[in-house]
């Protein structure tokens, strides 16, 4: 039987396997022989394979900068944004203007380019979800990073950014860097420094926000951040032992709060949501929505971890005062069928629902109306915050009303309630294989 070597396959059966490969492993096999090097050092062959097989189906690879990009630098910078794809909160308190927005945002793909999105309530007593698109991320055909933001969240994704650029429609736009702080941390910043070379006709003149971040020099030359510091300490130091140093000093300051001034947007960091989404082994974890008792929807973060598990407000974490509307440490789902006790306590009750028009808020269900309503587990809610909210004695104050149930319902969703109160809270997915449920683009 005849021998086959891998130079004896097709080009085309070369390179789809090669795609498989990770870079590192790539370079290896390029070792081997000249043939194999020419066949890994090609852009337009191999290297457009291998992001046409990863990211093919979530974006138009050709699209990525003009189609005049080098493949192999996109695979290298969509490598690093793909940790992008999925929920982050704010994190830190509300010291800027900026942070009045919602602090949860959702990284998509696009045609050609990358797309952070504000995710917030409808506050309507439904269900949905409003997305306002804020941040756009894209490569110049040289692989230069272009990123800008609409600090109202207005922001609209055209395609091309030189179009945008020449028609006008990027002045209000502020440029920004994110930069990666590990992998579930991203800071958002203003741009400060030198013009993007590629557009620096077209931009110069329109709007001193569009810069690419390389420095901080206050005249907007080149220079790393620790250089401007260490020359900014120097000089301080120098004003004021100097003569006339204290009227030089007083200036300089004078200086640095007007460029202050000129800021369009305060820093922000966001902290990547890992666990989004339910699993088979933790089937509440992740990012829900329901109804609460001023009629209007809210999100709810759920989250296992050594003691048990914990569900809390996503507009609590930003703000530092997150008190978990449930805990429990008692993570046992008790299977149907249940006692007639447990069916009782569950029918009378009232759940909390998404309006329909003009309809009441609190619809009864019965303990099977549909076969996706079918309740499938049960779990004991052992304490919550009120159960131990503690008074001056020590003593809790309501420790009867910190018991309450959940219901996990066969589609998977689930619900909660207290026996403080007569009220089920259903709460809804928020995300299914990658994409926000019932989103209403604003």
């Amino acid at each position: 039987m005849e021998s086959f070597s891998f130079s004896d396959f097709p080009e085309d059966v070369q390179l789809t396997v090669l795609s498989f490969l990770s870079p590192k492993e790539i370079a290896t096999f390029a070792c081997t022989s000249k043939q194999f090097g020419s066949l890994c050092n090609s852009d337009h062959k191999l290297w457009y394979s291998v992001c046409e097989r990863r990211w093919g189906a979530e974006t138009q690879i050709k699209k990525w900068g003009d189609g005049k990009i080098a493949y192999k630098l996109l695979y290298k910078n969509l490598s690093e944004w793909e940790n992008l794809i999925g929920f982050w909160r704010r994190s830190g308190g509300q010291l800027a203007a900026n942070f009045s927005s919602p602090p949860l945002i959702f990284f998509e793909w696009g045609p050609s380019f990358l797309a952070g999105s504000r995710v917030s309530p409808s506050h309507d007593g439904t269900y949905n979800v409003l997305k306002s698109p804020f941040l756009w991320m894209s490569l110049s055909p040289d692989g230069e990073m272009v990123n800008f933001l609409q600090p109202n969240g207005e922001i609209k994704l055209w395609d091309d950014f030189v179009k945008c650029c020449q028609l006008g429609f990027v002045e209000d736009f502020v440029s920004v860097n994110v930069n990666f702080m590990g992998g579930c941390h991203v800071l958002v910043e203003e741009n400060y420094s030198s013009f993007y070379p590629e557009y620096r006709s077209i931009v110069l003149g329109k709007s001193p926000s569009l810069l690419n971040l390389n420095s901080r020099t206050e005249d907007g030359g080149e220079g790393s951040s620790e250089e401007c510091l260490v020359t900014e300490m120097y000089t301080q130091l120098a004003n004021k032992i100097s003569p006339g140093g204290e009227r030089a000093w007083r200036k300089q300051r004078k200086k640095e709060k007007e460029r202050q001034g000129r800021r369009r947007w305060e820093p922000e960091h966001f902290v990547k949501i890992v666990d989004f989404s339910p699993t088979p082994a933790r089937p509440l974890q992740g990012l829900w929505k329901g109804i609460c008792d001023d009629i209007n929807s809210d999100f709810y973060l759920v989250a296992y971890d050594v003691g048990g598990i914990i569900c809390r407000r996503v507009s609590d974490l930003s703000s530092g005062s997150a008190a978990p509307v449930f805990w429990t440490s008692n993570t046992t789902l008790i299977k149907f069928p249940f006692s007639p006790d447990e069916e009782y306590l569950y029918d009378s009750r009232l759940h909390r629902c998404a309006l329909a028009a003009a309809n009441p808020i609190h619809c009864q269900h019965p303990w099977r109306e549909t076969e996706d309503e079918v309740v499938s587990h049960i779990m004991y809610i052992n304490s919550s915050y009120d159960l131990v909210v503690r008074d001056s004695s020590g003593i809790s104050a309501n420790p009867p009303q910190g018991q309450g149930r959940i219901w996990q319902y066969k589609d998977g969703t689930f619900g909660f309630g207290f026996f403080w109160d007569n009220f089920i809270t259903d709460l809804k997915r928020m995300v299914e294989d990658g994409c926000l449920l019932d989103a209403v683009e604003v």
